[in-house]
């Protein structure tokens, strides 16, 4: 009679994919647009400047992101909201300082975003959000979550300048896109790996629209709300669902994993 293999239950350090989850994520990448151009802009700190001090806060953020063995917002969520800040900055400054032009860095990051899947699939043998229990995984894991910023910056700006779309179009259209694809993924049996990271990029720009609609003056098609109160609205609402998921646990996710390492069972936590 064959030795039963020895198993373990560790914690998953991302959040299982929610409805919540879907709701912060959208907000996290409209303040983060709002945020961006408050810095850039109104502040006059300009984009290499910004692009700097927020790619140092984002590291410390980092740094507090992998101490953690489970998934806990406050870290989690700082971390998305400064990584959607660097992710549109980098696509900004190739765009507006380096004259790259929005399709060049759409196919770019597009590269990198599936070459990125391509290493992390043969180090891993696994794409799966739900067995991120290891530092090299995590570290897969966020680069992704960078070039998709980067990708969802570009494609939206491309898409918008290409069809000359206003704000609120350019959002249902986008919005309309992640629709189908929901349906694809419970309806038609769209791999649910390639749904979650389509529907990641595609949340980017739809959450940029709707920020641009809120911050931007009449005369461009904006509320006129501006940067400072848009990106309040949102760390608002940021911070009360970031709290009430850490008191109720929302998101935690326990793995149960073989003695090699190898997946074994996902669950809720």
């Amino acid at each position: 009679m064959p030795a039963p293999i020895a198993k373990a239950v560790v914690y998953n350090r991302v959040p299982g994919v929610t409805a919540a989850f879907w709701l912060i994520k959208l907000m996290a990448v409209t303040m983060g647009e709002t945020a961006a151009d408050y810095l850039n802009v109104q502040m006059g700190l300009g984009l290499t400047v910004t692009s700097l001090v927020m790619s140092a806060i984002l590291a410390v953020a980092l740094v507090w992101q992998f101490a953690q063995k489970k998934y806990v917002p406050a870290s989690y969520w700082l971390s998305v909201v400064l990584i959607s800040i660097v992710g549109t900055l980098i696509t900004d400054n190739l765009v507006d300082n380096f004259h790259v032009p929005l399709l060049d860095t759409t196919i770019a990051f597009s590269i990198a975003l599936a070459l990125t899947f391509l290493l992390w699939f043969r180090a891993e043998r696994t794409l799966s959000i739900h067995s991120i229990f290891t530092g090299q995984r995590e570290a897969f894991y966020w680069l992704a979550i960078l070039f998709t910023f980067a990708l969802g910056t570009a494609a939206g700006d491309l898409v918008a300048e290409k069809f000359a779309l206003g704000y609120l179009a350019a959002g249902v259209l986008f919005g309309m896109i992640i629709i189908s694809l929901a349906i694809g993924y419970f309806c038609l049996g769209l791999d649910p790996i390639l749904g979650f990271w389509l529907v990641y990029i595609l949340t980017r720009p739809l959450g940029a629209s709707f920020g641009d609609l809120m911050s931007q003056p009449a005369q461009y098609g904006g509320l006129g709300l501006g940067t400072i109160i848009t990106s309040a609205i949102f760390l608002a609402a940021i911070v009360t669902i970031v709290a009430f998921m850490s008191v109720r646990h929302e998101g935690e996710e326990v793995t149960e994993i073989d003695e090699d390492g190898k997946l074994a069972k996902a669950s809720r936590g």
